[in-house]
């Protein structure tokens, strides 16, 4: 990086304009349009159907914390945001208040928009896999698909794809059926 290069900060995301969305990760700003109405209603059926039996316990185990867009501040990248992340509470315990979340997530889940397709399969999937996710799941709107992965010597082992599917049994949630097909609304 050239050393004449400011390095991005959290004041840089807080002057972007409205409608605009960024991320630092690894030391460089990445922004794109928010999503609009059809990829935040995925993500809400998503959220729904890991978060009620996962963190609130709903018709399944419980014991995870399933955040939509959490800010997560890692070495090197003060702001990361997935659509989805969650974390088992046995290594995070607790939420922070008023601060940023500093654990790397169990759980991440991302959903491909025409504007955040590139950035989300080139930027964040190997950003990923770098600090130690271990479960990743790409929602793929248009195809109407979820592809699953896990981590494995440090590469993403692609564990099945999803569409129409009643009761997925998806890992890290492959403890309960889940019914990607109402992903799609």
């Amino acid at each position: 990086m050239d050393s004449a290069r400011k390095v991005p900060t959290i004041d840089d995301l807080d002057a972007l304009p409205s409608g605009v969305k960024g991320e630092i990760i690894e030391g460089v700003l990445y922004t794109m349009t928010r999503p609009r109405g059809a990829h935040q209603r995925v993500m809400r059926f998503v959220a729904g159907r890991v978060g009620d039996p996962f963190d609130d316990g709903r018709g399944g185990p419980g014991g995870w914390w399933i955040l939509p867009e959490p800010g997560i501040e890692l070495a090197n990248t003060p702001e990361i945001s997935p659509d989805l992340a969650g974390w088992r509470r046995e290594r995070l315990s607790t939420l922070p208040e008023d601060e940023p979340i500093r654990v790397v997530p169990d759980w991440v889940c991302e959903i491909l928009s025409p504007s955040t397709r590139r950035h989300d399969l080139l930027i964040k999937k190997p950003y990923y896999a770098r600090v130690g996710v271990s479960h990743h799941w790409i929602v793929d709107r248009d195809a109407r698909t979820v592809t699953e992965y896990r981590l494995e010597s440090g590469r993403w082992l692609e564990l099945g794809v999803f569409g129409d599917d009643r009761e997925a049994r998806m890992e890290p949630f492959d403890a309960v059926p889940i019914d990607v097909a109402s992903f799609w609304g």
